[in-house]
């Protein structure tokens, strides 16, 4: 299992090691020690999510209250997705930038997104199964969304999925009239990028 660092700080991804033979595959996709020893930081499981997608659909651009936030360490055990990660820290030297890890049940990768960033992806096949792990609680009153298709972010969604076929984007409702950038942080609830690495427990360079 080895860490690469995204372009955005906070996010990583994960490359497993898998064990095979004719009769299938054995991984291990997430440990404890090992997290810990490549972020610098533990990683509290409050809550594991399973999601199921047919192709075009896209789920996001989501995020919590800062504090506490909210860490997701995401991988897709079925099917492909293109997994995005958006800085929304204000303050933040990648403010408004996002980066991207493909996670499909061949490379079997994972993508770790701490407190404070936005997280989207969209199903490349139909059955697509993401899993992940959540470091708090899902709150509704806590929750958040900006638009995936954010012109202004500008996330280089694919148009074609992993079997060749042309996708058409799926949104739910309210992810599809979810506030801008711009507006969220217009109306100030983007969190800051001082708190959002407090809670991941970092220190911001002064």
């Amino acid at each position: 299992m080895s860490y690469r660092a995204l372009s955005i700080d906070g996010a990583w991804e994960i490359t497993t090691r898998h064990f095979g033979d004719e009769r299938g595959i054995f991984l291990e996709w997430y440990k404890d020690g090992h997290f810990a020893a490549s972020v610098g930081k533990e990683l509290p499981l409050a809550q594991a999510n399973c999601s199921v997608s047919a192709a075009g659909v896209m789920r996001g651009i989501h995020f919590a209250d800062v504090p506490p936030g909210q860490a997701k360490y995401v991988t897709c055990a079925k099917g492909a997705v293109l997994d995005v990660v958006v800085d929304l820290r204000e303050g933040s030297p990648t403010f408004g930038q996002w980066d991207s890890v493909l996670l499909d049940d061949m490379s079997r990768k994972a993508i770790y997104i701490s407190e404070g960033l936005g997280h989207a992806f969209l199903s490349l096949e139909d059955g697509s199964t993401v899993m992940y792990l959540c470091s708090t609680p899902y709150a509704p009153e806590r929750e958040h969304e900006i638009n995936p298709l954010d012109p202004a972010i500008g996330i280089e969604w694919p148009t074609v999925g992993r079997n060749g076929e042309a996708l058409t984007f799926q949104l739910s409702p309210k992810d599809a009239s979810a506030a801008t950038l711009a507006e969220a942080s217009a109306r100030g609830f983007l969190p800051s990028f001082a708190d959002a690495m407090a809670c991941a427990g970092a220190e911001v360079a002064r």
